[in-house]
């Protein structure tokens, strides 16, 4: 399995400055009052993201192990939730309508080749 590689420690800072500029303009979208807390926390990564990325290593760190951390449970979540909420009722739909996509009836011969009488495409000027 692939290691994932961490970002670096410089975009970290700019995007969490991003973040948290648009969380302290955010209020004046409805006449409302700048957050102040918002815009120092924004200025200090804007800072430390450009100028001394160090500081704020331990908490990239910390925002990459919470990422797969959250990956590792969301991800079979939703997949069950895909499973049992897509897969499941359509199969069951197709069993009560008696369908068979895939031609799985079992039958009673040696085998179960199907002859072709000819080739559906060429395979020439494949790109």
């Amino acid at each position: 399995m692939d290691e994932i590689k961490i970002s670096s420690t410089k975009s970290f800072g700019l995007l969490f400055c991003v973040i948290f500029l648009l969380i302290s303009l955010y209020p004046l979208t409805y006449h409302g009052e700048l957050r102040y807390w918002s815009l120092i926390l924004s200025i200090f990564f804007l800072y430390t993201g450009l100028f001394n990325p160090r500081i704020i290593t331990p908490l990239n760190i910390l925002w990459f192990k919470l990422g797969v951390s959250l990956g590792k449970i969301v991800s079979p979540v939703i997949m069950t939730i895909i499973f049992f909420g897509v897969v499941t009722p359509i199969g069951l739909l197709m069993n009560l309508i008696k369908k068979d996509l895939i031609n799985l009836k079992f039958k009673d011969c040696s085998s179960y080749w199907i002859e072709k009488k000819e080739p559906k495409s060429k395979m020439k000027n494949q790109f």
